[in-house]
């Protein structure tokens, strides 16, 4: 049996012992090593001298915000932040993954749900090729010799709608803001500019969707951006 120093280590960052108590008893499962934290502060260190494979975050701790952790942590740390918070408005979850987080639940929320995110995060950080083949149910993308196949048929994209489906496949499961997109895309000149974001993901859709209206692969977070599909 593997010890607890070969699990994937998840630090806990809530004030809340329900809460706390909640997380530790969903996830006490044999799958994971955890740590926990009460507030900014602690979880800062705590990040520092455990090196977590996945943070999962409550934003309304008692000595900083959440989001500035975010914004410390991403000073030194690519590690996985999922935001678990009461905060559902639009704003308050752009603004988390605008400063690096990587996926956003709104409290209450199911286990399930909560380990099939974490297991997206601790796939995308075990992958150790930066140029991999990228297959999910009838679609295939080579990032290497920059090939898209749609049940083995070629399909041409045009260079801003194929550098659009690259950005998602790297970053499968995670949640893109439009500002990050469009930053990454265009550059920063165009971050007032989403019409040419909502474009190029329509011409995406129609040419690799069964029915565009009711996408499987680019999948629409409202108000906030996109998550390409991770998983069959």
């Amino acid at each position: 049996m593997p010890t607890d120093t070969h699990l994937p280590r998840i630090l806990i960052v809530d004030d809340e012992p329900a809460i706390q108590r909640f997380l530790k008893t969903a996830l006490s499962n044999g799958e994971f090593s955890l740590s926990q934290a009460e507030n900014g502060h602690a979880a800062l260190a705590t990040a520092v001298a455990t090196k977590p494979d996945v943070i999962l975050l409550d934003l309304g701790l008692p000595d900083m915000d959440g989001v500035e952790v975010i914004d410390r942590i991403r000073q030194w740390s690519q590690v996985p932040i999922i935001v678990l918070s009461v905060r559902d408005r639009e704003t308050d979850k752009v603004r988390a993954l605008d400063s690096g987080a990587d996926d956003y639940l709104t409290k209450p929320f199911g286990v399930g749900e909560l380990l099939a995110r974490i297991r997206v995060m601790l796939r995308r950080s075990l992958q150790q090729t930066p140029e991999p083949v990228y297959r999910i149910d009838e679609l295939e993308v080579d990032l290497a010799r920059r090939l898209v196949l749609l049940r083995g048929e070629e399909i041409s994209l045009t260079p801003t709608e194929y550098d659009v489906l690259r950005l998602f496949v790297i970053n499968a499961g995670k949640v893109l803001t439009h500002r990050q997109i469009l930053k990454q895309i265009w550059g920063s000149a165009y971050l007032e500019q989403p019409h040419i974001l909502r474009v190029n993901v329509s011409n995406l859709r129609h040419k690799l969707e069964t029915d565009a209206s009711r996408p499987r692969y680019i999948l629409t977070e409202s108000g906030v951006g996109y998550r390409f599909k991770s998983e069959s």
